[in-house]
């Protein structure tokens, strides 16, 4: 719906000139009566004609804009209300309910604040009605999503970071499957979630909400939101034993994994104070380790030592990234990532590390080898090869292939959680599998800050 709303209006000339100017009601999200109250009044007051909030785009910001229309006329203020309500009703996309999910100690602790400051006002203003739960552990959203009825709603939001936004994501897409009755095996094809997902960002990297809207800034998340904006988005699931373990949009091992899990095991420190000692502690102990690598496609198989391996699905941009941890793919291209950091020296893997801050091309060493691929299968090399027969369409199906057992278990980093995996895992890619709110952004406009996003 692209209508559009003429308002004339006299310059304070003595001529009495003429201006014409219009506003596309695609752009308004609120209209509302104003009226002159005083201090303390909370009904009644003089009528003073009606206000139309606009969502307005500058760059990548969106950012809220109030058109005020002066009429005193009762009769005619309230036929202008009722129309523009009733045109304003109309744009499907938009949500009148949503059910928000709010991490309060994500980054900072600073996410319910945000959320009581510049996300409810908006939401309030668009007559959104919001049910709001305040998690209290890990898991807590997951738990919640899994039984809760959500018919009313119309979309869930999750104010947090990357970890908060993988586990409501995974909750929505396993709810997806439970309500459809799907078996959740390694080769299982899903089904798209029922509502889509907003991203309100609140956590030390947010790449999801930066890939999704180019910018970390809670109002123009909050605008995509009110706005309907919707953007299908690619997302992985990550499987083992013949097992579904999760959906999530990227995943590291080696590098990525350990600074994880070592970070994990000192949650005593503070969260900046115990990503720089993680960092520092795995690049000083840094290991080679020995892995199997299966590509989809005509399965291709790759054997060696490697510093860190990262399949994602999105770009995943953030401050410290501003071309992407992974720039070569997109939201919806329906393919992952492959990036493999080979054996190499220190000095050369944190000259790559570092280039990820800058536009040069972080993967332009000779250790690195970059994939475009539909489905990863690996595997530490201490449990075996990949079988050489399989065929160009077959699967790489863990069920028909012998599972060798492990004593321990490989830390792997999915979307900034730790998870802890006692063989193989297998991830494949499904094609525009969520829908977020928001819009594809190619690259995020924000000044670098410090913190450690890898």
């Amino acid at each position: 719906m692209a209508f559009k709303c003429l308002f004339v209006f006299a310059l304070a000339d003595h001529d009495v000139k003429r201006q014409e100017e219009y506003v596309e009601l695609k752009d308004v999200f609120a209209v509302k009566v104003k009226r002159r109250r005083s201090a303390g009044q909370q009904t009644g007051g003089t009528l003073l004609g009606i206000t139309l909030f606009q969502c307005k785009k500058k760059g990548l910001k969106l950012k809220e804009h109030a058109i005020h229309l002066n009429n005193l006329s009762e009769d005619h203020c309230e036929i202008w209300f009722k129309s523009l309500k009733e045109i304003l009703s109309g744009f499907k996309n938009r949500p009148k309910s949503l059910k928000v999910f709010v991490n309060p100690i994500s980054h900072k602790k600073e996410a319910y604040q945000i959320y009581l400051d510049e996300v409810a006002p908006l939401f309030k203003l668009a007559d959104i009605e919001a049910d709001v739960t305040i998690t209290k552990r890990k898991g807590h959203a997951l738990s919640i999503l899994k039984d809760c009825s959500l018919e009313e709603h119309d979309g869930v939001v999750c104010v947090g970071g990357d970890g908060s936004v993988a586990e409501v994501a995974h909750g929505l897409l396993l709810r997806a499957q439970m309500d459809a009755g799907r078996d959740t095996d390694s080769i299982f094809t899903p089904v798209q979630a029922a509502l889509p997902l907003g991203i309100i960002p609140a956590g030390s990297t947010n790449v999801v909400a930066c890939s999704v809207h180019g910018i970390r800034r809670g109002m123009t998340a909050a605008l995509h939101i009110i706005m309907g904006h919707h953007q299908p988005v690619d997302v992985c699931s990550f499987s083992s034993m013949g097992r579904l373990l999760r959906f999530g949009f990227s995943a590291m091992f080696g590098f990525g994994g350990r600074t994880l899990a070592l970070a994990e095991r000192h949650r005593w420190m503070p969260p900046s104070q115990r990503r720089e000692f993680a960092l520092i502690k795995t690049l000083a102990n840094l290991n080679r380790d020995g892995e199997d690598i299966c590509e989809h496609g005509s399965w291709q198989t790759r054997q060696g030592l490697y510093l860190n391996i990262s399949i994602m699905a999105i770009p995943c941009l953030c401050s410290t990234a501003p071309r992407g941890l992974a720039p070569n793919t997109r939201l919806n291209n329906g393919s992952m990532a492959l990036i493999a950091v080979g054996n190499t020296s220190r000095s050369e893997f944190i000259k790559h590390l570092k280039r990820y801050n800058s536009t040069t091309n972080q993967f332009g060493f000779s250790f690195i080898e970059t994939q475009t691929v539909k489905a990863v299968k690996l595997r530490p090399h201490s449990q075996g090869r990949c079988a050489d027969d399989v065929s160009e369409n077959e699967e790489c199906n863990t069920k028909t292939m012998p599972i060798i057992s492990s004593e321990g278990t490989y830390p792997w980093n999915i979307d900034a959680d730790l998870l802890e995996v006692p063989s193989e895992l297998l991830i494949r890619v499904h094609p525009q599998l969520l829908t977020l709110f928001g819009a594809d952004m190619e690259e995020a406009e924000e000044a670098p800050v410090k913190c450690s996003c890898i």
